[in-house]
């Protein structure tokens, strides 16, 4: 399992995520640009101690991205407000990618195209999305419940 992050804006948002896999042993996929320096401070103190024990891969841009995981052989989860396939309906595999689009416009249409799935999260009605390292988080708790790859 991998999150990837499409060219994510907002530090704060990419520290909790790099927490985040750190404590559940997930890598990070990181598409540029970001639109904050890595050195951001807001990033450092979303992460805490555990940033630096995050894995995590710079790419370049989606092309470089997309070149590594196919010759990988895994899929590519695209988690989206829009998305038709519920996210308890999906069936996780081990080696697949859940990427989340930046928080102001999500991927453009050629990135949304080429993933395998589209996934949402289920909200009430009336609410249109979750902050993204709330949504990260929930997608990989529940891909790594399905395939039986928490931490132990």
């Amino acid at each position: 399992m991998r999150i990837a992050l499409y060219q994510p804006e907002i530090a704060g948002n990419v520290g909790a995520v790099l927490r985040l896999a750190a404590c559940f042993s997930v890598p990070v996929d990181i598409i540029m640009p970001t639109g904050f320096a890595f050195s951001d401070a807001r990033l450092k103190r979303a992460a805490m101690d555990y940033g630096e024990a995050a894995d995590v891969t710079r790419h370049a841009n989606f092309a470089a991205f997309d070149a590594e995981r196919r010759a990988q052989g895994r899929r590519l989860l695209l988690l989206s407000a829009h998305a038709s396939q519920r996210l308890p309906d999906v069936r996780f595999e081990e080696s697949d990618v859940l990427m989340m689009g930046s928080e102001s416009a999500g991927v453009p249409p050629e990135v949304r195209d080429i993933a395998d799935i589209r996934v949402r999260i289920p909200m009430a009605p009336g609410f249109r999305s979750l902050n993204l390292a709330v949504s990260t988080g929930i997608a990989v708790a529940e891909a790594l419940r399905q395939t039986e790859a928490f931490p132990a």
